[in-house]
């Protein structure tokens, strides 16, 4: 083993100018499947470096990746080269190379050294995005002047639980048992109430050393559910930011063994379920007075409050119960430090008059891209 992790650890930059880039893109929601993809080398260009690919597919957190090498570094996502994969092994397209292009890059906390991370969008081979690609339209909103002129910020409660492989049973649980009942569990201390620290805290370090703006973690209130925030970040790059932050976060599971899970209620019952709570301002938010424009933004979102909760995470029916610290599906509501409301406002923001608000539906499976520009698409763009 220890000539194993010599190689993987070997710093390429001590004999060569070469990297590895890995690219990384999304797939269907509506998929679930692992499936083979073939890697086609491209003839066309004349420079060689490692890329790795992330892309998401299954439940809409499977996440598919493979690398290439570069012939010198680059950080620059319009400078690196288009890619190709097999789309119909994805259950993304037919049997044609569909097209991975792309969009940001992140230092590689497991290769190190100067090698990426690349998150991409997917396209077909005549150009078109493919229906799985939430990015493209994001982009379009993020893009649109008024929406620029409000610098939207977004910071994502990405809740999480981690599994025992092969039985699928949330970590630290008896085998066909459950632990004691909720309490001691919430940024818990002790090998008896947080389960999967080590996986929490490397997750955390991996991901700054990416480049991603995670701005805390902390156990939640079901055992064996974590939770890691990845915020303040404007507009596209929050979709970036979250996507990357998974893919890391799958990475490191995989290596120790143990199984993530993004579904909203991954145990029925008495336990809490995960959700992706999206925190929200804008330009004028933030000014004077913020807060009228924050009641007018939540009075809009309490008018597309269905069209919302369809795009929010496959599942939520289970979480959205009026329970465990959710608000019921079906209705609307806010408040100020509610955490039973659809959407609270903090306390601060109440007494400083401007601020930020919490929209508390998204589920934990919910797509990043599609939840923060279809906010920002209802609060500035919409008029009712």
């Amino acid at each position: 083993m220890s000539l194993i992790n010599d190689l993987i650890n070997l710093n390429l930059s001590e004999n060569t100018d070469k990297i590895i880039a890995e690219y990384i893109w999304s797939m269907s929601p509506s998929l679930s499947i692992f499936t083979q993809f073939q890697i086609i080398l491209p003839l066309v260009f004349n420079v060689f470096f490692s890329i790795m690919i992330f892309r998401i597919g299954g439940s809409g957190m499977d996440m598919r990746s493979k690398a290439r090498t570069l012939l010198a570094p680059e950080m620059d996502p319009s400078k690196l080269p288009k890619w190709n994969y097999d789309g119909s092994s994805t259950e993304q397209a037919t049997g044609d190379n569909s097209e991975i292009s792309p969009q940001a890059v992140f230092r590689d906390p497991f290769r190190r050294g100067k090698n990426i991370l690349v998150m991409c969008d997917t396209y077909t081979p005549s150009g078109d995005p493919i229906p799985t690609n939430k990015r493209f339209n994001a982009a379009k909103i993020f893009s649109n002047p008024e929406v620029v002129a409000e610098e939207p910020w977004f910071g994502i409660e990405q809740e999480y639980t981690l599994l025992q492989n092969g039985i699928k049973w949330p970590l630290g649980w008896p085998v066909g048992g459950y632990p004691g009942p909720q309490g001691p569990y919430y940024c818990g201390v002790g090998a008896d109430k947080a389960f999967g620290r080590e996986i929490v805290d490397a997750h955390y370090k991996a991901c700054l050393y990416a480049g991603i703006n995670v701005s805390g973690i902390n156990g939640e209130v079901m055992p064996g559910q974590w939770e890691f925030q990845v915020g303040p970040v404007c507009g596209i790059s929050s979709g970036d930011q979250v996507w990357m932050a998974r893919y890391i976060l799958e990475r490191i599971t995989e290596m120790v063994g143990a199984v993530l899970s993004f579904d909203p209620k991954p145990v029925s019952g008495d336990w809490n379920g995960a959700g992706a709570h999206t925190n929200y301002s804008t330009k004028s938010m933030r000014n004077d007075d913020g807060i009228q424009v924050i009641k007018k933004a939540i009075e809009k979102l309490s008018k597309r409050h269905k069209e919302h909760i369809a795009a929010y995470g496959k599942g939520n029916e289970r979480r959205l119960t009026g329970l465990h610290e959710t608000a019921d599906i079906n209705t609307f509501s806010w408040g100020v430090a509610n955490r039973g409301a659809s959407v609270r406002v903090g306390r601060d923001t109440e007494k400083a008059g401007k601020g930020y608000f919490e929209d508390r539906r998204p589920s934990s499976n919910m797509d990043p891209y599609t939840v923060t520009s279809m906010i920002a698409e209802t609060t500035i763009l919409w008029k009712p």
